[in-house]
């Protein structure tokens, strides 16, 4: 599980660029200025947030640890922020509602063709979800070597011959093994019901992803179908994210699935002020990918992003630690944040822009694009 949260897609190029690239990016502090508070609120698709971060959907986070979905969305709430579920959730997106007291999103695969994914849309609707987040970079997954390794298809098969070489990870991790059983073993995915078989079973998801390819074409009927706030994620170029908002999304995200889709493919900081600069202030720009400290999330947002999503950044605290490990990885990063702009000499997430950076001349970022940001 450890491997499923931290890995990424074949020689996991993308997957180290996108926190690398970060480290490119050098501040540009004012000094001299006293600031007694900071403020960390920011406005997304019309919702005041308390921290400038969203938690990003990670599937089969009830494996990381139990009911892992509703311990995330609980923390997001406490926080005064909002939680995305993955459609390919073990907790009901109900029950993972009822849990938080934010806003929630449900980010959609379309697992099981359109009939199927008409009636989560209306489920996630009727229970109280305020906007879709639509991922369109998964037309199949990608070749996560780490899962080969640790036989994650022969573990999902349920069969003992094919299981046996694998068993020994359990065996030396009880109190894991003990919450996974007492949790109801191996999850299948209540949110993906499918006529006549009901909830997809975990070992399906790799072959219905394949017939799951959302196109542009596709966001008309779920436009009808979600009638509320659409985000399109999973886009790089400034192409696409031309065609995103001509397709009449509200909000876009920045994203290459956290280096688990396609290898060697830009950071997604890299790419998001060329993105910024061509949808200017049409749609909202999010970015995921490679966060992994407050500092990370100021100059993402300096560069242009309305907010940005974490996903391994509270992974991690949560297979650690449940509740208390999202907690603790939250408040992590709020206060890196505080602190960061402290010490550049900002009092608001809003004031923040391109000026407190510098670029490298690698970037090939004109001036007049800077402006644009």
């Amino acid at each position: 599980m450890f491997d499923y949260i931290d890995g990424g897609a074949d020689a996991e190029v993308t997957l180290r660029e996108n926190s690398r690239v970060f480290d490119e990016v050098n501040f540009r502090p004012r000094c001299a200025v006293a600031l007694p508070n900071c403020d960390l609120r920011v406005r997304v698709l019309g919702m005041t947030l308390e921290t400038p971060f969203l938690l990003a959907p990670l599937g089969s986070s009830r494996l990381f640890y139990p009911k892992g979905e509703i311990i995330a969305a609980r923390e997001a709430g406490r926080a005064g922020t909002a939680y995305i579920l993955s459609t390919l959730s073990g907790c009901r997106l109900e029950e993972v509602k009822a849990a938080t007291t934010g806003p929630a999103f449900y980010q959609l695969y379309l697992c099981g063709g359109r009939d199927v994914a008409i009636n989560a849309i209306e489920r996630a609707r009727d229970a109280g979800y305020s906007a879709l987040v639509v991922t369109i970079d998964t037309p199949v997954a990608g070749m996560r070597e780490r899962d080969l390794r640790n036989g994650v298809k022969e573990l999902a098969s349920r069969s003992m011959f094919k299981m046996l070489p694998y068993l020994c990870q359990f065996a030396i991790r009880p109190r894991w093994v003990a919450g996974f059983l007492l949790d109801g073993g191996l999850m299948n995915f209540p949110n993906v019901v499918l006529p006549g078989k009901g909830p997809m079973l975990y070992a399906d998801v790799g072959a219905a992803l394949e017939r799951a390819v959302v196109s542009w074409p596709d966001l008309r009927w779920i436009r009808e179908a979600w009638r509320g706030p659409i985000v399109v994620k999973g886009l790089l170029t400034t192409d696409d994210a031309r065609r995103a908002v001509a397709e009449g999304a509200d909000a876009i995200v920045v994203s290459n699935h956290g280096g688990r889709q396609l290898d060697t493919v830009s950071s997604t900081l890299r790419a998001l002020p060329d993105v910024v600069a061509a949808v200017g202030d049409q749609v909202e720009v999010l970015v995921d990918g490679g966060i992994r400290r407050g500092s990370d999330i100021v100059k993402a947002m300096c560069l242009g992003a309305r907010a940005v999503l974490i996903g391994r950044a509270y992974g991690y605290g949560l297979g650690a630690a449940g509740a208390q490990g999202v907690a603790r990885a939250i408040e992590i990063l709020r206060t890196d944040i505080e602190r960061t702009l402290k010490l550049l000499g900002c009092s608001s997430l809003a004031e923040l822009d391109s000026s407190f950076v510098d670029l490298p001349v690698s970037w090939g970022l004109s001036r007049s694009t800077l402006r644009r940001i």
